[in-house]
């Protein structure tokens, strides 16, 4: 009997093993499947049954968690949604997240892997941590400088900080609230139709996935290259251009707004933005040697992340010499993004270096200790340090005596570069105003701000000079607020 009653133990023990192993099979290894079964609304439940980590900008929260007291119990909201939404991005129940509200999901929503107390802890008890903090580098005065100048028109500003590449501004309007995505009722629906369907395209993150030609401000590039190529040596000889002056190979003449451009200096052509010095200056300087110098402050960057993804800006190398003369005028296949071009005038700014730019500071964990830190970013050189003294002189004159007056502040150091660029059927469409800049107050050690704006639907009659006009005093706005700050 004893023999038997043995027996009976040893199986029942085999069969609790068996149990055992099945259990954590299913607990541990299919996991990951169940998880992600459709039907399976348990991961969704969770996910909103608990508050969401805080983006902050200038120690202040730009967003927060709605308790709807519903099955998917927490809702974002966001305080001052439109003008961060370039910045934040939205977390929507039903359609997912975009830009730091995606980039840093996992931050936000507690799975972070950092966030758990020990490794594979959260997969055998299924409990949730906090969700984490993300503090931006965005200086609030800046943002909120930046959001009120352009005043609903469709446009986009970046500014960054040049020494470090901190994202100091990102605008683009006209914008949107993302709260109005936040739930999976009837609401939320028809404000992502009616988004979807606006002409104005307020979900477009402007300032970082638009690309446009960013006409003369890309004759800081040309100007650098000719420079670094030793093209051209004093900056105010005469450089022997016509006026007008005919695309290589072709009947094409290319003129200018501006008169006195023929034979300009480069002080004069650059002040005064005459396109058929640039023109050939570019011809001259060859397709290698302006890739060259357009690639190493980022163009043609086809991984570029802030942390979220950025349209990349291009710079064709596969063009014929009058191609590659309107390219060098910021026309052709020539396009950016207005950081991008932010980057350009922080490079001058710099020395001639350009660091990458970044959006997040840091992560906190919710008990406020930090997880993790930006860190240095890569630096790359745009241009040799001595041909960025000469690029600041130039740019500085744009500003005292030539089309960038309005960019002026008092007590401070303004270079800068205006552009209209030509688009559309035939340069049928309004042109594009753009200003690129940057600001050194006399009490600081270094320049303290770079800044791109570009205006579409800017004021100006056609054929004028509008990037002064429209879009230097939104720049000088911005530059002035992260000075005083």
């Amino acid at each position: 009997m004893t023999r038997y009653i043995r027996h009976a133990a040893v199986f029942c023990a085999l069969l609790l093993v068996a149990l055992l192993v099945n259990a954590a099979r299913i607990q541990v290894v299919q996991a990951p499947s169940y998880d992600d079964n459709p039907a399976n609304r348990r991961q969704n439940i969770a996910r909103y049954g608990q508050p969401r980590g805080d983006i902050l900008a200038g120690g202040a929260p730009l967003t927060g968690s709605e308790d709807t007291r519903e099955q998917l119990r927490y809702e974002r909201s966001y305080a001052h949604g439109p003008m961060y939404a370039p910045v934040t991005g939205f977390a929507s129940q039903e359609y997912g997240t975009t830009f730091l509200e995606h980039a840093e999901d996992d931050v936000l929503s507690g799975t972070a892997p950092m966030l758990r107390p020990f490794p594979l802890w959260n997969d055998f008890t299924r409990s949730q941590n906090p969700g984490g903090d993300v503090v931006t580098t965005i200086e609030p005065a800046a943002q909120e400088a930046a959001y009120a100048r352009l005043g609903g028109r469709k446009g986009a500003v970046a500014a960054i900080e040049p020494a470090t590449g901190r994202i100091l501004a990102l605008v683009s309007t006209p914008s949107y609230d993302p709260a109005a995505l936040s739930g999976n009722g009837a609401a939320a629906k028809q404000s992502w139709e009616r988004l979807n369907g606006d002409r104005d395209k307020p979900m477009l993150n402007r300032a970082v996935r638009q690309t446009y030609p960013p006409g003369s401000t890309f004759k800081v590039v040309t100007a650098a290259a000719a420079l670094d190529a030793g093209v051209i040596t004093d900056l105010d000889e005469p450089t022997d251009s016509p006026d007008p002056y005919t695309l290589p190979g072709t009947r094409t003449s290319l003129t200018n707004e501006a008169d006195s451009c023929r034979d300009a200096s480069l002080r004069e052509a650059f002040v005064w933005s005459c396109n058929t010095v640039f023109a050939r200056l570019g011809v001259r300087v060859g397709v290698e040697a302006m890739a060259r110098t357009a690639e190493a402050v980022g163009f043609n960057d086809t991984e570029a992340r802030i942390p979220f993804s950025v349209a990349p800006s291009t710079f064709d190398t596969s063009v014929d010499r009058a191609q590659l003369a309107l390219s060098s005028i910021g026309q052709y296949n020539t396009r950016a993004t207005p950081l991008q071009m932010a980057m350009v005038a922080a490079a001058v700014a710099n020395g001639g270096q350009v660091r990458s730019p970044y959006l997040v500071e840091r992560t906190t964990r919710a008990s406020g200790t930090t997880m993790s830190t930006a860190g240095s970013r890569p630096l790359r050189q745009m241009m040799l340090p001595s041909t960025a003294v000469r690029m600041k002189k130039l740019m500085t004159d744009v500003v005292t005596k030539g089309t960038g007056r309005n960019a002026a502040i008092r007590d401070a150091t303004v270079g800068g570069k205006t552009g209209t660029a030509q688009h559309g059927v035939d340069n049928s469409g309004t042109p594009y105003a753009w200003f690129v800049s940057w600001a050194h107050g006399d009490g600081d050690v270094e320049p303290k701000v770079a800044v791109a704006v570009v205006v579409e639907d800017a004021s100006a009659r056609r054929g004028e000079i509008s990037g002064g006009g429209d879009a230097a005093p939104i720049a000088r706005a911005v530059m002035r607020a992260v000075l005083n700050s």
